[in-house]
């Protein structure tokens, strides 16, 4: 008995799913690294925050002053204390140590500063309110030296 065979090429059928899978597989990388490159691009590389940096309204005819981290940061505290109220600055001490932690041995006379500006600006009492633990209750003790 002989048994002929006869095959017939099966055509590849191109469906939806092989359609749409075939798209995904050509779409989907170009998507991702889009997205990771303006994911990288939006990121401050910089490390510091907005209200940080130069404003473009300066006098760049001046020679700049060559002044330390902890006197920049003590100066826009003290304004930020005047401006708004001693809680929100202590509150930005603290940020701006644990994310400079190369300022933790400035916390303190920072603090002190802040404390002494209080009590000037809100009187003792007032100022004593917003005491935090923030740098080992240097800010306390710059209301009770200034009280």
């Amino acid at each position: 008995m002989t048994h002929t065979y006869s095959h017939t090429p099966r055509r590849h059928r191109q469906g939806p799913a092989r359609r749409i899978g075939r798209t995904l597989a050509l779409v989907l990388p170009v998507v991702l690294v889009l997205s990771g490159t303006l994911a990288v691009a939006s990121v401050n590389w910089s490390g510091t925050t907005p209200s940080t940096l130069t404003t473009a309204s300066e006098d760049i005819s001046k020679p700049a002053k060559s002044r330390a981290p902890q006197d920049v940061l003590r100066d826009a505290l003290l304004a930020e204390l005047q401006e708004k109220d001693p809680g929100i600055a202590l509150t930005h001490l603290q940020q701006e140590v644990d994310r400079r932690p190369s300022l933790a041995k400035h916390c303190v006379s920072i603090a002190r500063a802040l404390g002494r500006a209080a009590v000037h600006h809100y009187g003792p009492a007032r100022a004593q309110s917003f005491s935090r633990p923030v740098c080992d209750t240097a800010f306390a003790a710059g209301v009770a030296e200034t009280a």
